[in-house]
């Protein structure tokens, strides 16, 4: 729940330690997409645009709940999604190679 600030300096304080979580969370979600690589066995697979749209939904409904913006909720979702199937293309296809 985000308190009152007396000050934008407050705001951006706030605003910075929430940027801290934020990118912990986001690390630590890439360490669980680079281990998903390994259990896919092709590159349609870890595209998974059934997959996407499941956990936009999810994440859409998620907003709605928390009071988040839906909108900002799935653009902030899509893209993160697109950079880490970017980043799981890679992985998958390395780990191809080493096979």
């Amino acid at each position: 729940m985000a308190v009152t600030c007396d000050s934008l300096e407050q705001v951006r304080g706030q605003i910075d330690r929430l940027d801290r979580q934020i990118v912990s969370l986001i690390a630590e979600r890439g360490a669980y997409v680079s281990q998903a690589a390994g259990f896919k066995k092709d590159s349609a697979a870890v595209k998974a645009p059934q997959r996407v749209e499941q956990v936009i939904a999810k994440a859409r409904a998620l907003a709605e709940e928390l009071g988040a913006n839906p909108d900002v909720t799935e653009s902030v979702y899509r893209a993160m999604i697109a950079a880490f199937i970017q980043q799981e293309l890679a992985e998958h296809a390395a780990l191809q190679l080493a096979d």
